[in-house]
């Protein structure tokens, strides 16, 4: 197969505009392997193209978010894709397979880019006078490179277990011969390679502002804290039961000592967490480089988030993905940090919104609100009849509405000048690794919450305060059992990531599906004179084990005899 039928792009592709703060992208009309190795723009333009197949998740499922797959949202319109996951309907032959396309796709580039485009010294331009800043930022395109390689890897084995695996260019022929390499060889590849860049890829983007070779939107591309943080995810991924069955104290540890090597990377004089908890989804979340370590940086404007997730009822709102009363559970109440079902927390029936965690009302729109979107004048009316409930078309069949990732102030109305803006994707924000680190210290250290190995200095009960500190939260409790203090745990992960696609993954990876995933909850609210009335309803929903990992598509294992599906498939 020729070189240009290979690279999936570039060969038509993108470059990195230096004009722009935002991540612009430009059209190259170009094609073959000499074309590339013309100048530092076009051999870019290859690395610009893997970039853009970093995933998001806006809406992929026709508007339905990942999470509608699980128990923090419900999708307003039942006939959705997204209901495959849990209706029965999926299958190797609807195997949800658009990762498995994209990574490899992706990782196809990175071989190629490696094993062609590094160690060129671009002789005729040497003297141009940026020469050697482009050649800086040339040499720097391979750890990147290597790094996108290594985190398409982990979303392949984190989806799929085994995957096969090449770190060179394929001929088709040699491609469909792949066996499947072990989940727990892949993981260590990841690590291996991340270890092996860290401290060659460049440190700090925004330190090298005024290098012309670097301008400021190169901010959007891995640095050295990205690698650290796709190490450190892996090695929790790694050592969780999904793929550590028993219980291998040693990745558990290598866990802890990844998520500590990047927390170890800042300040600890600093307050590194955002103040404004909303804002990491603003339409400027790019520009905070305190705690988002890498995104998916946008290169348009658009208003799908908030076409498909404002209230139905509301112009151009489709309704779309609506947290359950599974989720709005998990948000405690912030005087007292207890549940809202708990003796003593402060929960009020007639009043069930007052008083809970701060980061409910950053994340969802309830009944009565006012202000959302903020163009809005009237009370979002989300019981049964009102103006934005069922059974309109698209009215919540949960009680509420999502506010993470829509950015408020677009106006979908006719006569309104706001109505796109941009949005990127959070990959890597620190929020995730002290969390991350609280639970593999938790594991290390025999399931005690409290313990503080020397070797660390600090507990898993210390850690997990650091997201619950910013929203102005309670401590856990000083003493609780191993089992309670797990299921706080658990809570504080689904309340603090909404939305931000781990929950998906995150019950697989500790194999507790059963208890999350076979049901959600919703709230079906009625108007009673002045007041409202509240009955909660659950919705069963279907798993299988073999769900917790995909099917490996049929259209692949037809490819390849030597691929062996997944069990249960």
């Amino acid at each position: 197969m020729k070189l240009n039928k290979l690279i999936y792009g570039i060969l038509g592709i993108f470059a990195f505009s230096s004009c722009a703060d935002q991540m612009e992208y430009h059209e190259y009309k170009s094609d073959g392997e000499e074309f590339v190795k013309l100048n530092f723009g076009n051999v870019g333009g290859l690395v610009t193209t893997i970039y853009l197949d970093l995933d998001t998740d806006f809406g992929n499922y026709s508007g339905a978010l990942l999470a509608s797959a699980t128990d923090e949202s419900e999708y307003a319109y039942s006939s959705n894709e997204i209901a495959d996951f849990y209706n029965g309907s999926w299958s190797a032959t609807n195997a949800k397979s658009s990762m498995w396309t994209t990574c490899y796709r992706a990782i196809a580039n990175c071989n190629i880019y490696l094993d062609k485009f590094t160690g060129l010294t671009f002789p005729e331009l040497k003297l141009n006078d940026d020469y050697g800043k482009q050649m800086n930022r040339y040499n720097n395109y391979q750890y990147e490179v290597r790094f996108l390689r290594a985190y398409f890897y982990f979303n392949l084995v984190r989806q799929y277990g085994a995957v096969p695996f090449s770190d060179h260019m394929l001929e088709a022929e040699e491609s469909n011969t792949l066996t499947r390499k072990p989940a727990k060889e892949i993981f260590d590849y990841i690590i291996s390679e991340c270890d092996d860049i860290k401290n060659l890829i460049v440190e700090d983007y925004s330190a090298l502002q005024g290098n012309d070779a670097f301008p400021s939107e190169e901010r959007g591309r891995a640095n050295k804290r990205a690698v650290l943080a796709l190490k450190a995810r892996a090695a929790l991924y790694a050592a969780s039961p999904l793929f550590n069955p028993t219980n291998d104290k040693t990745l558990w540890k290598r866990a802890v000592e990844a998520n500590k090597e990047l927390i170890d990377d800042y300040d600890p004089s600093a307050v590194n967490l955002v103040d404004n908890y909303s804002s990491l989804w603003g339409v400027d979340n790019y520009k905070d480089t305190r705690e988002i370590i890498f995104s998916r940086r946008a290169n348009k404007e658009t208003s799908t988030m908030e076409s498909y997730n404002f209230p139905a009822g509301l112009s151009g709102s489709k309704g779309g993905n609506c947290p359950t009363q599974t989720l709005v559970d998990a948000y405690e109440m912030k005087e007292t940090g207890l549940a809202w079902n708990e003796q003593g927390s402060g929960y009020l029936e007639s009043d069930p919104y007052e008083g809970r965690d701060p980061r409910f009302a950053m994340t969802i729109a309830r009944n009565g609100e006012t202000g959302w979107p903020i163009w809005n004048t009237e009370a979002l009316e989300t019981y049964q009849n009102g103006a934005n409930g069922e059974p309109n078309t698209g009215g919540t069949p949960t009680g509420y509405y999502l506010k993470k990732y829509c950015q408020g102030d677009i106006d979908l109305r006719d006569n309104s000048t706001k109505k796109v803006a941009y949005h990127t994707w959070i990959t890597f924000r620190l929020g995730e690794f002290y969390l991350n680190y609280a639970e593999a210290l938790f594991r290390y250290l025999d399931n005690d919450p409290y313990k503080v190995d020397p070797e660390f200095g600090t507990s898993a009960n210390d850690m997990v305060y650091k997201t619950r500190k910013r929203a102005g939260m309670p401590a856990f409790p000083a003493e609780m059992s191993a089992d309670a203090w797990w299921k706080k745990y658990k809570n504080e992960r689904m309340v603090e990531l909404a939305f931000e696609g781990h929950r998906f993954w995150d019950v697989r990876r500790w194999k507790e599906a059963d208890k999350h995933f076979t049901s959600i909850d919703e709230m079906k609210i009625t108007k009673n004179g002045s007041g409202f009335g509240y009955t909660r309803n659950t919705v069963n929903r279907q798993w299988d084990d073999k769900m917790y990992l995909f099917p490996i598509p049929r259209t692949e294992i037809m490819k390849n005899p030597n691929l062996e599906q997944n069990p249960g498939w």
